[in-house]
């Protein structure tokens, strides 16, 4: 099962050339939800923390400045601790 990557501090050239900031933003209170991806997502944490635990899988900390890959039909429970934004690209 594909599982979540998760890339510390890219380097700026990285996010430039992947167009990061063209990107839309998402955000989301404090809470607990599950979301399932029906597509690959492509995420760089702008604010907040997330923790997000694949179903059957170990619970992985994401916070600002993380570039993140969820790869479609990933099933997951996301607790946002810390108000979320984020850029985001689906495909």
């Amino acid at each position: 099962m594909s599982q979540i990557t998760v890339e510390h501090n890219p380097s700026e050239e990285k996010l430039k050339q992947l167009g990061v900031s063209s990107w839309s933003i998402w955000e989301k209170e404090v809470s607990k939800f599950p979301l399932n991806f029906g597509a690959k997502e492509t995420a760089y944490i702008l604010e907040g923390e997330i923790v997000v635990t694949p179903k059957g899988g170990e619970p992985v900390r994401i916070v600002p400045g993380d570039f993140v890959v969820f790869p479609e039909g990933l099933k997951t429970d996301w607790e946002v601790v810390k108000p979320l934004k984020k850029h985001y690209k689906h495909g």
